[in-house]
């Protein structure tokens, strides 16, 4: 259909508005109208799941400019879609060989069709892409479509943990790790004597920033974030959902354990797996088991102070099973 269609369209205008392509839309250009154009009407098509000729539009596409990314990108996804995984696995990869960072995401698609580790699956450069799309719309999509309510569940955890370990509910330096908006840095508003936050998505940054609630914003990566910071600093270092685009979470619990002041405290959520270890899930989120988390804690030096089951967000209207933890150094 698709393909038929192309010689009678003569601008961009009379193409369907496209919806966003996950994982990431970020919005690109060959350069060359005519290849700008079958690429928009290729995410259409995928869109509306014509993948058939989706794959053809990509085709095309290339024949115009045979180095652009995100056309081989679609190319592979359309192809995995009609069951063609071998040339679906080369198409992602020539995509993934033109853009290393991978802002499109393409590893989670090669991780899907077993032809990268699951491991592997998310880079810094697709997360930051993700949000930065995202960031516009965070906190609505968040917290109205989403039902998300991580940072409230992390800061009545906070509370209960307090008065179990019979400690002020006050804490010192917090370091909010993936702190996006600022939704956490609000949750714990008047609690903190300072708190600082670190995200990779700039558009994040800008968004935490205007909630004027942070004594500094930092742009990078947690776990290099935490590596900087002086050895018992902190009293408090907080996750909310974030491990969840982690795999191995083995440094980052590391890091935190070095970086808090005796008794310190940190807190996140995860996503939960009911076997073993953690898996890529099919949300394109890491999901981690109990047992995991828990040995993980004790060989780092952490005692578990509250581990409960939770759902911080739904997924089309279904809550997400997921684990909140309060750990103290």
């Amino acid at each position: 259909m698709y393909g038929r269609l192309l010689p009678a369209i003569d601008s961009l205008s009379a193409l369907p508005h496209p919806k966003a392509m996950p994982p990431a839309s970020t919005a690109r250009s060959t350069g060359d109208f005519r290849a700008d154009r079958r690429y928009e009407y290729a995410r259409a098509a995928f869109d509306e799941r014509d993948f058939e000729a989706a794959a053809d539009l990509a085709r095309q596409v290339l024949e115009l400019a045979p180095d652009f990314a995100p056309a081989h990108a679609m190319l592979g996804r359309s192809l995995a879609e009609q069951g063609q995984r071998e040339e679906a696995v080369g198409a992602l990869r020539r995509a993934l060989a033109l853009e290393a960072a991978d802002e499109l995401g393409v590893r989670l698609d090669l991780a899907k069709l077993g032809a990268l580790p699951p491991g592997e699956a998310i880079t810094e450069g697709y997360v930051r892409a993700l949000f930065d799309d995202y960031a516009p719309k965070f906190d609505r999509h968040l917290t109205g479509s989403l039902a998300y309510r991580g940072p409230e569940l992390i800061a009545g955890a906070l509370r209960r943990a307090c008065s179990e370990r019979d400690r002020e509910h006050r804490f010192g330096l917090t370091l909010d790790l993936g702190c996006g908006t600022g939704l956490m840095a609000q949750a714990l508003a008047g609690l903190c004597t300072s708190i600082e936050g670190v995200d990779l998505s700039p558009g994040m940054l800008e968004k935490a920033e205007k909630t004027t609630l942070y004594d500094a914003l930092h742009k990078g990566e947690l776990v290099a974030f935490l590596q900087g910071r002086a050895t018992a600093e902190a009293d408090l270092v907080v996750a909310a959902d974030v491990f969840v685009y982690m795999a191995a979470l083995d440094a980052a619990f590391r890091e935190a354990h070095r970086v808090l002041k005796r008794e310190g405290l940190l807190a996140f959520t995860v996503q939960a797996h009911e076997g073993e270890g953690f898996i890529l899930g099919a949300d394109a989120r890491y999901a981690h088991s109990e047992s995991y988390v828990r040995e993980l804690a004790e060989a780092v030096g952490f005692t578990i102070v509250l581990f409960e089951p939770v759902s911080t967000r739904e997924d089309r209207g279904v809550p997400v099973p997921g684990f909140l933890c309060v750990m103290q150094r």
